[in-house]
């Protein structure tokens, strides 16, 4: 059995929380290593041992909470960076004013750090330089004046932290991008498969199907020609590919990979009248399109498809049921030009003009009303023996052809 493509859900910020989770134990062990070395120089210490409780419980408390962006929440990080503030500005009542006017380091010391990078990694530069600026207005009013080591490393922390965000916000588009390719590839190698098993299955027994019927004739003629029409109408599908998906994230912190879900067209926009086409191709209609979408207003679109029906109609009324029948889709710049061509025996000269006398007005109105409320042209040349065709105009700028009409 062939094995179905996965995309692999990937992640380029967890290796960032994880290391900033080590950071800040590591920082923390780091502060209170330092308060203890000089603990004899404290003032009130007894102040620096009360914060250092709060700091150690507050961190080991909320490891889990810097595991990935979804736990780590917005007033997650207000309280985490109002306690790395709260440090700072308790420096000068716990530490002797000598040593803080001589640069010593404040109570959170570098765990401060850790505190604006959670911002940058959670939300980016944007995050980060707020979370920074906050912190170097602590440290300026902590100093009482911009001194030079302390503007130094404020710098230094704001730089650091704006450019990790930066470049968090370019691992995370460089990572959508990705997963979105390797989607795209999963998809082509499905449909490939699919159109390996189902040519060497489905479209054989169909194309076998129609053969036989048309040899032992009678009601197996009838199912063979249905027979025929499955198998061009599969065999469309399968080369015209999947359809287009988007993304919607289902959780930032898991990384890149999220469901599929089918694009809706937004309501009013255009529509590809290629797709409204496509049903009428069969064993005996064949449809030329080009390889590019052809965009008209749904109104317009959905006109022009029900006249390339009603043409399809008459052929198979008066060219009989074996009659074949092509149609032909041109994209100009200005407007859209349908063709529907039968290889039936022709209209003899006069019978439009005789039928509409006697009252059926197929032509005249499911085909050249149509064409004509949308502000375009159908065109009718039969020559008898060789076939008709129906040559179908509409311009592209057509928005609401009921307005028009309704203005007739």
């Amino acid at each position: 059995m062939a094995k179905r493509e996965r995309v692999m859900r990937m992640s380029v910020e967890q290796p960032l929380w994880r290391a900033l989770t080590a950071y800040r134990v590591l920082t923390m062990l780091y502060a209170v290593g330092l308060f203890a070395t000089a603990y004899d120089e404290f003032a009130r210490p007894w102040v620096a041992v009360g914060y250092f409780a709060v700091l150690c419980g507050w961190t080991l408390a909320t490891l889990p909470r810097v595991a990935n962006a979804a736990r780590c929440t917005k007033p997650f990080l207000a309280a985490d960076l109002t306690i790395a503030v709260t440090g700072i500005l308790l420096t000068t009542v716990a530490d002797a004013h000598e040593r803080v006017q001589a640069g010593g380091p404040t109570l959170p010391s570098i765990w401060t750090a850790g505190s604006v990078l959670a911002f940058a990694i959670k939300g980016g530069w944007r995050w980060a330089a707020l979370a920074s600026s906050l912190v170097a207005v602590a440290n300026l009013v902590e100093r009482g004046s911009p001194a030079r080591d302390t503007v130094h490393n404020v710098i230094l922390v704001c730089i650091a932290s704006v450019a990790i965000g930066y470049v968090v916000e370019v691992a995370r588009a460089s990572e959508r991008t990705l997963a979105r390719a390797l989607e795209i590839e999963a998809a082509t190698r499905e449909r490939e498969r699919l159109a390996r098993d189902i040519h060497d299955s489905v479209l054989q027994v169909l194309a076998m199907v129609q053969r036989r019927g048309a040899v032992i004739g009678g009601e197996a003629a009838e199912l063979g020609r249905m027979a025929g029409e499955q198998e061009v109408a599969l065999r469309t599908l399968v080369s015209g590919g999947l359809v287009p998906v988007s993304r919607v994230s289902e959780d930032a912190a898991e990384g890149a990979l999220v469901r599929a879900v089918e694009e809706e067209p937004e309501p009013g926009g255009p529509v590809d009248l290629r797709a409204l086409l496509a049903p009428y191709a069969g064993a005996l209609v064949s449809l030329a399109e080009p390889g590019a979408p052809v965009p008209l207003a749904p109104a317009a679109a959905r006109e022009v498809a029900a006249a390339v029906g009603a043409a399809l109609d008459n052929v198979r009324r008066h060219a009989g049921a074996d009659a074949r029948a092509w149609i032909l889709v041109e994209d100009e710049p200005d407007e859209v030009i349908v063709t529907v061509r039968d290889d039936g025996p022709g209209i003899p000269e006069g019978r439009l003009v005789q039928a509409e006398g006697e009252g059926r007005l197929g032509v005249a109105l499911s085909i050249r009303g149509r064409l004509r409320d949308l502000g375009g042209s159908a065109e009718l040349i039969s020559v008898p023996g060789q076939g008709t065709e129906v040559e179908l105009k509409v311009p592209k700028d057509v928005t609401d052809p009921r307005g028009k009409a309704e203005q007739r």
